[in-house]
């Protein structure tokens, strides 16, 4: 089924788009995978951190901005995301710059995230800086990581050229199997929250 595919040709061609418009977004997994084939020498490694890392900041500013113009009517309607609305709103008010850097790492904060740091008034050159740095940070851990996950595959299977298409399947799998779990953790987690919550005496 995957024979006629010419995988390295495809990477090679539109690896650095597809990670620059990934990580615009989430992420992580087109990170990991660009990690992997930075290993096997289709791509560049700090080529792929430098695309990731712009992708990662422009996302976060993006919603950073939407967030200072439009966040006192755009997020009292993220009824599902308030549990991680509180938690960045905590988080801002006890530690304002280290929020910045960590909503990127924290799972369910992506994209919650910089909408309330936006809508928090915080110094737009300030979040621009952080998020700069945070973004570097981030993206270099997640494709060194992709990286050193092609050396260990490398290691044990031996040469993966063959099995590259099979392995970017595989990783994607695997990270939307964390991702679903997580999701249904955290919707379990507001079921149980909402439960706790009294009942309003009927008028």
């Amino acid at each position: 089924m995957f024979e006629h595919i010419d995988f390295t040709y495809l990477l090679a061609s539109y690896g650095y788009w597809a990670i620059f418009i990934g990580c615009l977004l989430e992420g992580e997994t087109i990170l990991i995978l660009g990690g992997v084939a930075a290993h096997q020498g289709v791509l560049q490694l700090w080529t792929v951190i430098f695309w990731a890392s712009l992708g990662g900041m422009l996302g976060d500013q993006l919603l950073f901005w939407a967030g200072r113009f439009f966040g006192a009517r755009l997020l009292p309607r993220l009824h599902r995301q308030q549990a991680a609305i509180d938690r960045v709103t905590g988080l801002i008010v006890r530690h304002p710059l280290v929020s910045v850097f960590s909503v990127r790492f924290l799972y369910g904060m992506r994209l919650v995230g910089p909408l309330v740091i936006g809508a928090s008034g915080l110094s737009p050159l300030r979040f621009s800086l952080i998020n700069l740095f945070g973004a570097v940070v981030w993206a270099t851990l997640f494709a060194s990581g992709g990286y050193w996950a092609g050396e260990f595959l490398e290691q044990v299977f031996g040469n993966l050229k063959p099995y590259r298409l099979p392995i970017a399947v595989g990783v994607v799998l695997l990270m939307a199997g964390i991702a679903l779990v997580r999701h249904l953790v955290a919707r379990r987690k507001a079921r149980r929250s909402d439960a706790k919550l009294p009942d309003h005496p009927t008028q």
